[in-house]
């Protein structure tokens, strides 16, 4: 008879239990493994400088970062687009920094604490690492200054005189880049892993005024056109700045201007006689004695002129006074030599440096000169003095003449209307104080020299403006009227533009 041995139960439990710690051990050796290799590497979701490097290595978050923040800043300039390096401005990522603190995140729990946490599934949320780099301000702003300003800045158009017109053409806006402003923009730009375009902003800058060749040019042009071929003589001043413009043309040349060119004062040496006649009263004037200005001036009289002198000058050297008034001013070209009226004699003769030139000979009166330059710098010295109470005439005739006379003398000027030459080149209504004036030949009876000149108010400021013509056989009066109309408006158009500011109080 066969005995079976039956094992016991508990052998069986014993093998399945230590076949059960054994797939345990197995399974936790390679859940070792496999986190040990896991914490070789940044935490899942951990982001350094705003791009994320969970999960990887060290090594490959720096190649990572490099990549990204490498990579160029677009900039736009209106259509245009420019590629700028980051190498271009220094840019510099300190990536030692940002790994180390990277790392501070990977570590931050103990192996086993973590080894737990990842057997359990436990997640933590890193804290991101802020970018941490550097670049050149400076070769930033040579960048935009040097490259990108110089090649696509766009320069405005100048203003330019139409040819042959009295008008000026404006010109047209440019383009210039805002540095300060693009600046910030692109320093964003470069420390921003994903918005790495910028639209440069862009100032308009206005067109250049027409500076005083453009003037010069534009009256040569009006005379050209208007086939003119004698000696023009032509002065201005801007009231508001001090700048002049002084030139003399004759047969499509400019001569020179110094000496300037002397010429037969005519009416305009009345001009002069006003400045002198209030310097020698020490009063205001009376009745009569304005009733001669008003005469003198407005209705251009040469009997009152003569009387004038007579009165409040000197009753018989009185144009001699005017000219040492004019010469005390450093006025050494103009001269009154004799009165008015007919038969008068001959007082003194004067020398002038203007009368030194031989290239031009204009025929001048021997009992008054002057120039055109001497007549605008009088004119501007008796606006100064009624404005702001500076100027010559208070310097060289302290209490003689007031702020206040200064003003009275510039409403008398502004009192000769005609409507013709520089006013027929103002818009209607524009204060002019002027005195003009033209000679007529008492052997031919033909005008040789015309001339006016005066200061022009403008909504944007004064100037002073003297045109002398001289032609040796004929200025013909209507076609010359209208030329110097011309030369009076392309003054005028040029000093009042659009784009000049206003003169502040």
């Amino acid at each position: 008879m066969t005995l079976l041995r039956i094992r016991p139960r508990t052998s069986f439990a014993r093998w399945f239990a230590s076949l059960m710690l054994l797939g345990a051990v197995v399974l936790t050796t390679f859940q070792l493994i496999a986190y040990s290799r896991d914490r070789a590497n940044f935490p899942s979701g951990l982001v350094v400088a705003g791009v994320p490097v969970g999960g990887i290595s060290r090594q490959a978050a720096a190649e990572r970062l490099l990549s990204v923040y490498g990579l160029p800043v677009e900039l736009q300039y209106g259509d245009a687009l420019i590629h700028m390096p980051p190498a271009q401005v220094e840019f510099a990522l300190n990536l030692e920094a940002m790994i180390a603190a990277a790392d501070l995140e990977r570590t931050s729990s103990s192996f086993w604490g973590g080894f737990w946490d990842y057997l359990w599934g436990n997640t933590s949320s890193p804290s991101e690492v802020p970018l941490d780099a550097r670049y050149s301000e400076e070769r930033l702003r040579d960048y935009l200054l040097g490259e990108v300003g110089t090649r696509y800045d766009k320069p405005p158009a100048p203003a330019q005189p139409v040819a042959g017109t009295t008008q000026f053409d404006l010109g047209e806006p440019g383009t210039v880049l805002n540095v300060d402003q693009a600046m910030r923009e692109i320093e964003q730009a470069l420390f921003s892993p994903s918005q790495r375009t910028v639209r440069l902003a862009l100032q308009e800058s206005s067109p250049a005024r027409p500076n005083l060749e453009n003037l010069q040019v534009q009256l040569q042009q009006i005379m050209d056109v208007a086939g003119y071929d004698g000696l023009a003589n032509i002065y201005f001043q801007d009231l508001a700045t001090g700048q002049e413009l002084h030139f003399i043309y004759q047969g499509g040349r400019n001569l020179q201007t110094e000496p300037d060119i002397t010429f037969s004062a005519m009416s305009l040496i009345k001009i002069p006689l006003l400045v002198s006649a209030y310097a020698h009263m020490d009063q205001p004037p009376t009745e009569n004695i304005q009733r001669l200005l008003n005469g003198m001036v407005i209705l251009s009289d040469n009997a009152s002129s003569d009387a004038l002198m007579e009165t409040v000058i000197d009753p018989l050297q009185a144009p001699i006074r005017v000219s040492e008034d004019m010469q005390a001013l450093g006025l050494e070209n103009t001269f009154m030599a004799g009165m008015f009226r007919l038969g008068s004699p001959l007082l003194r003769t004067f020398v002038t440096p203007a009368q030194a030139r031989t290239d031009v000979d204009t025929d001048p009166d021997p009992y008054t000169q002057t120039t055109p330059s001497d007549m605008g710098m009088l004119l501007a010295d008796m606006y100064q003095c009624a404005v702001s109470g500076g100027g010559s005439l208070l310097a060289v005739f302290p209490e003689r003449i007031t702020q206040a006379e200064c003003q009275d003398m510039l409403n008398l000027l502004s009192q000769n209307r005609i409507a013709l030459l520089l006013e027929a080149g103002a818009p209607e209504g524009t204060r002019i104080a002027h005195k003009h004036g033209w000679v007529t030949n008492p052997n031919t009876g033909v005008i040789n020299t015309m001339a006016d000149g005066g200061i022009v108010f403008t909504p944007t400021g004064d100037y002073v403006i003297v045109i002398f013509l001289y032609h040796p056989v004929q200025l013909v009066y209507d076609p010359i009227s209208r030329m110097f109309a011309s030369l009076a408006e392309g003054v005028y158009n040029y000093y009042t533009l659009p784009d000049r500011e206003f003169p502040s109080d």
